[in-house]
C-alpha cells in the first residue's frame, strides 16, 4: 500500500510538484468519468454548482478533476466532484484530469478524507465518513483523529450523531439543525424528548446555548417514579449512575437484584465501544 494513503488533501496535492512520470495530466470525455460511490457529500447545493458552473463557461475548467482508472476500465473520480457536476452543467465534453494510480479501496479511503478534511460536510455526511474510516478501512480513532486533524473526541461525538432519531439525522443533514443543537439533544435519554427538543430549536429559532438551557430543563421536568419511595440506597445509585453517565458521555444504569446486580453501559456502535473502553483503561 503506498505511503501516500490516508494523506487526503496532501497525498493529492503536495508542496512540491509532481513530475510526469508521478502524474498523468490528461483531457478525458465526461462520460469516461463518473463519480465515487464512497463519496461522503450526498447533497450538493444547486446554486453553488449552477454559479461554479456559469463561471466553467467564461473561463473553461482551470483546477483539473483528480481521478484514478478503476477496475472497470474507466475513472473515477478522487477529487473534484463538483467541478465534474458543473462541467456537465455547462455542456464541456472534455474535462482536463489528474490521473494517480490508485488501487478502488485506495481512491475510495482518500476521497473520504479529503472531503472531510475540507470541513464543507453536513454533520450526517462527517459522522458517516467517520464511521466508514473505522468499521470499512478499519482504522482506529486515534488514525482517523490524526489524519482529519480533529481530536478523538471530536470525531466520536460526531458518530454519536447517527444514533439520533431519523427525523433529527434528517433535519441535521438539511441545516434546519447544527452539530452543537445535535449535543444537547443527546443530553436527553428519552426519545420522546429528544424530538419535543429538535421541534422547539427549529420552532422558535434557538442558537446553541439556549438549546442546551432548554435540555437541562427538560431533564429536570421530567416526571419521577411513581409511589414507591426511593431508599437512601436509590438515591445514591442514581447519583453514581449519573456521575457514570456524565463521565462515559453514554447511559449508564445499575441494576440492583436480591442475589445478583448488574452495570449496563449503553454504546452506538463498534466506535462508541472502543471509546467507552479506551476511557475505561482497559
Amino acid at each position: 500500500m503506498r505511503k501516500g494513503l490516508g494523506r487526503g488533501i496532501e497525498a493529492l496535492f503536495p508542496e512540491e510538484p509532481q513530475t510526469e512520470d508521478k502524474q498523468d495530466k490528461k483531457t478525458l470525455k465526461l462520460t469516461e468519468i463518473e463519480p465515487n460511490k464512497n463519496q461522503p457529500r450526498k447533497d450538493f447545493d444547486k446554486e453553488k454548482i449552477n454559479s461554479l458552473s456559469i463561471s466553467i463557461k467564461e473561463h473553461g475548467l482551470i483546477q483539473p478533476i483528480v481521478v484514478t482508472k478503476n477496475s472497470r476500465g474507466r475513472y473515477t473520480i478522487v477529487a473534484g466532484e463538483r467541478r465534474w457536476r458543473a462541467a456537465k452543467q455547462a455542456g464541456l465534453k472534455e474535462v482536463p484530469v489528474v490521473i494517480n494510480d490508485y488501487s478502488d479501496e485506495e481512491a475510495a479511503q482518500i476521497a473520504l478524507i479529503e472531503n472531510l478534511q475540507r470541513e464543507n460536510l453536513n454533520p450526517i455526511e462527517e459522522a458517516r465518513g467517520y464511521k466508514a474510516l473505522l468499521e470499512d478501512y478499519n482504522m482506529t480513532q486515534e488514525e482517523v483523529s490524526a489524519r482529519i486533524g480533529k481530536s478523538r473526541s471530536a470525531v466520536a461525538n460526531s458518530i454519536r450523531l447517527l444514533s439520533l432519531e431519523k427525523s433529527i439525522t434528517e433535519k441535521l443533514a438539511s441545516g434546519e439543525l447544527t452539530g452543537g443543537h445535535a449535543r444537547a439533544i443527546l443530553s436527553l435519554s428519552d426519545s420522546g424528548q429528544r424530538l419535543s427538543l429538535a421541534d422547539k430549536i427549529i420552532e422558535n429559532g434557538l442558537n446553541v446555548r439556549q438549546a442546551e438551557h432548554a435540555a437541562r430543563q427538560m431533564q429536570k421536568e421530567k416526571k419521577p417514579m411513581p409511589e414507591k419511595r426511593k431508599s437512601f440506597y436509590d438515591i445514591e445509585s442514581d447519583a453514581l449512575s449519573e456521575r457514570l453517565s456524565s463521565k462515559l458521555g453514554t447511559k449508564v444504569s445499575l441494576r440492583h437484584g436480591a442475589k445478583k446486580s448488574k452495570i449496563e453501559i449503553e454504546y452506538y456502535s463498534d466506535s462508541d465501544l472502543e471509546r467507552i473502553i479506551e476511557m475505561l483503561g482497559v
